[in-house]
């Protein structure tokens, strides 16, 4: 079988696509290398919360239940993937590893880990920004009787050491995690640039609410306020961590430049022991496996415009700012799914 579209990536922009396709007639699959929808939710941890409300985090055709104003905590949120893809009948083969892509002619070839190959004529990667693990090469100075994580390893604080823990980053995963653990730890946060706040609600509307109502958030990536807004570091949704900051529950520091033994140095020059050490310092994309030529530029970045590449029949989907602040989130990752396929759809309609 030649399938029209095949979807990489089960997640909520390969299920927002999935619900798209399933309007147009077009035949579809969704490969996943995930035990289930929803996994890559739950795997991570334990007391992840989303700073988007349920009223912006739901995905198109199904609302997720629960008060509106409220935050859904990450296995909400992995529950209501799962259900999504259920309500919808989305054709998903799980526990799919795509191996290498190759194209041959005007067909895509796709092989699994299963040893099948899987043919179609569209092809849309919607595997997301969190590929492979950030971490700079000095962590492998630390000694092993440090433990280190990476924030997507990291579940709850019975994995670590008894002693003080250093969260190296500054963005929303390294925030709550060092908040939580600041409970009943000692706690060192190494950041490298100012740290910025934003409330969570403002007048009992949600903050995502106000940015709908002047326009935030439909703002794309050439206008004003998107080429002002892309490349800054993470605003940081909440005022818990600056609270601990405050009382020194948590001891900022600088950027971590150094590892000697168990010994972590920072750009000023200070020094710190800990026995634990999370490193909440993001991914970098891993396109490895996509062996066509000319997909990426001089930067390691895919080339595209809204999704669609200049390889023809091949398409992304949920890249940070593909098109909006909101591209790679479940409150924005919608309108860009309804745009491919709708250019998909048109394109079948016209080689017909």
């Amino acid at each position: 079988m030649i399938y029209d579209v095949v979807i990489i990536g089960a997640g909520q922009a390969g299920l927002s696509m999935g619900y798209f396709l399933k309007q147009t007639g077009l035949s579809f699959i969704i490969l996943d290398n995930q035990n289930a929808v929803g996994d890559v939710w739950r795997n991570r941890y334990d007391s992840l919360i989303l700073f988007t409300p349920r009223a912006y985090s739901s995905l198109p055709g199904l609302a997720l239940k629960g008060d509106p104003a409220g935050f859904p905590t990450k296995d909400e949120i992995a529950d209501y993937l799962e259900k999504y893809a259920r309500t919808f009948d989305l054709p998903i083969q799980s526990k799919c590893h795509v191996e290498i892509i190759h194209k041959e002619n005007h067909l895509f070839f796709i092989s699994t880990n299963a040893g099948v190959v899987i043919k179609t004529k569209k092809i849309v990667i919607a595997t997301g920004p969190f590929h492979t693990p950030k971490i700079p090469a000095y962590a492998k100075e630390l000694p092993e009787h440090v433990v280190q994580l990476h924030s997507s390893q990291y579940k709850n604080k019975s994995q670590l050491n008894d002693g003080p823990v250093l969260v190296v980053g500054g963005g929303n995963s390294g925030a709550q995690i060092a908040v939580e653990l600041s409970q009943d730890r000692e706690i060192y946060l190494s950041v490298g640039h100012k740290l910025r706040f934003l409330p969570l609600s403002i007048g009992k509307k949600s903050f995502f609410w106000w940015c709908e109502k002047l326009g935030i958030l439909q703002a794309n990536h050439d206008s004003f306020i998107g080429k002002k807004v892309q490349g800054q570091p993470d605003l940081i949704f909440g005022y818990e961590l600056r609270a601990r900051i405050k009382d020194n529950s948590i001891k900022l520091k600088n950027r971590t430049t150094t590892i000697k033994k168990d010994e972590v140095q920072f750009a000023d020059q200070s020094t710190i022991k800990v026995q634990n050490v999370i490193w909440a310092t993001g991914y970098t994309l891993d396109y490895s496996w996509i062996d066509v030529p000319g997909l990426l530029d001089p930067d390691g970045k895919v080339k595209h415009i809204r999704g669609m590449t200049d390889i023809k029949g091949l398409y992304f989907l949920g890249l940070p700012w593909q098109y909006r602040r909101g591209s790679a989130l479940l409150l924005g990752v919608g309108e860009d799914a309804e745009y491919l396929v709708k250019h998909i759809a048109n394109l079948s309609k016209n080689s017909s």
